[in-house]
């Protein structure tokens, strides 16, 4: 959000001063405009990421809904630029009409602040950098194709393909670092609901009151702050898709309420006894391995099925292959132009320590010591020792040895026990798929996996 210009347009201008105050320290730039009718002249004077926008002012359009005609006038000259709707509760249905429009979200007053900043953290990482059409990707560009010619990727692109345009439930499963949000976005916009909202909610960041609130929305009175009625994220998503991020981390609790809510097709706000029908396509990620899913005191199994129509692997970059050097080159050509860097390429020093390199924190490492090393870099091309890899994931690194850094002094009998056991961890458990790559019978595998006390 560092990186952000932020534009606020509204016409209290107590509101506005507020905001300016709250935004200052935590944005590039806070620009705020009482009059809509000059937002127009400001945009095309300023690069701005996020527009803050009221949805009824005291204006000459008095349409009655003048948010949506400048979200459209907006989004017609400037399509890259994030569009937060303001409003009070007697709009929040022009609110949600907004977000079917090109509104990335909607906020209503009286917020808290920590709710306004929340909500611009999140857009903020998909915030275009300089006013170009989009920000780096990590995994998809911005025809949504994926980066990378591996056959994990291909396999990964195929998948993709074949279950965006259904309505399954899909989990994205895989490490953290490895693009599983941008996964999400890819299957939205490549499915039969493109053109409706993608509400994208983290989960496991929420508490059991949060989550309910959030979620489901409330009514006036519910509870202690809730001053005016709000609609939760199933039903903002409605005719679009919900992506419930780390969903791995909620209780027990909160997964019965979650459940309800799937078999249902319906939510209940708080303080209501009434239902509202909603109609969603879900998606959900976690780092959570599937096998510890399956724990049931941990993860309730029928809401296991209820999410996992069908799932999708996020292979970490280290089974990649020449990918990395990909990815690289791609990342280089981004922080080159934001930059204003002429920087040729990696030169062998750097490739080859790239290659080496494990990358426990997977494409996200990679892509911030690619800009580290451009800011550095002072000749025509990267060099080895302007690439430095975060000490932080080190210790990651250390507890994650793969099969293949193991010593080559261990047994043939630990190096098949190893390699069983990874196709087995690869295939979730799959024996039939385990023993097709290992080039067994289901029968060998076993009598294997006994010997082995696998």
């Amino acid at each position: 959000m560092k990186k952000s210009t932020v534009l606020f347009v509204d016409d209290d201008q107590d509101l506005l001063t507020a905001v300016r105050i709250l935004l200052k320290p935590r944005v590039k730039q806070v620009i705020v405009e009482r009059n809509p009718e000059n937002l127009m002249h400001v945009l095309a004077q300023h690069v701005v990421d996020i527009v803050l926008l009221d949805m009824n002012f005291k204006s000459a359009i008095n349409t009655g809904n003048e948010g949506l005609f400048w979200l459209g006038k907006i989004k017609s000259q400037y399509p890259h630029i994030h569009v937060v709707m303001v409003t009070a509760y007697g709009a929040v249905d022009l609110a949600v009409r907004s977000l079917k429009q090109g509104a990335s979200d909607f906020i209503v007053k009286p917020w808290q602040n920590e709710q306004l900043l929340e909500t611009l953290t999140s857009i903020s990482g998909a915030v275009p950098s300089s006013g170009k059409p989009k920000q780096v990707n990590m995994i998809v560009r911005n025809d949504n194709s994926l980066i990378g010619q591996s056959a994990v990727m291909e396999d990964l692109q195929y998948k993709i393909d074949k279950v965006a345009p259904t309505e399954a439930n899909i989990l994205i499963l895989g490490e953290n670092g490895t693009g599983k949000d941008l996964i999400a976005q890819a299957l939205h916009q490549r499915s039969l609901r493109a053109s409706m909202p993608y509400i994208k909610v983290d989960v496991g960041a929420l508490t059991e009151t949060l989550f309910e609130s959030e979620l489901f929305g409330y009514k006036k009175g519910a509870f202690t702050d809730a001053r005016e009625d709000r609609i939760g994220r199933f039903e903002a998503a409605d005719q679009g898709t919900l992506f419930l991020d780390e969903i791995g981390n909620i209780g027990l609790h909160q997964q019965s309420k979650l459940l309800s809510v799937l078999q249902n097709r319906q939510v209940v706000p708080l303080g209501s006894y009434t239902g509202v029908p909603i109609d969603i396509r879900l998606l959900s990620a976690t780092n959570v391995p599937l096998k510890s899913l399956a724990d049931e005191s941990k993860f309730r199994k029928d809401l296991i099925y209820r999410i996992n129509t069908v799932e999708i692997q996020v292979p970490p970059l280290r089974e990649r292959g020449e990918d990395v050097v990909v990815l690289a080159n791609h990342f280089l050509q981004f922080y080159n132009h934001k930059y204003h860097k002429n920087i040729l390429g990696l030169d062998h020093d750097a490739l080859q320590k790239l290659r080496g390199y494990y990358f426990p924190g997977n494409v996200r490492e990679l892509q911030y010591s690619l800009e580290r090393a451009v800011i550095m870099a002072e000749g025509e091309s990267i060099k080895g020792s302007d690439i430095l890899f975060s000490p932080i994931e080190e210790s990651n690194r250390v507890n994650r040895l793969t099969a293949e850094e193991a010593p080559m002094s261990q047994s043939l009998e630990d190096m098949e026990r190893k390699a069983i056991k990874s196709a087995i961890e690869r295939f979730n458990g799959n024996i039939s798929k385990a023993s097709r790559e290992l080039g067994l019978t289901r029968a060998a595998l076993y009598r294997r996996m006994e010997k082995y006390n696998i």
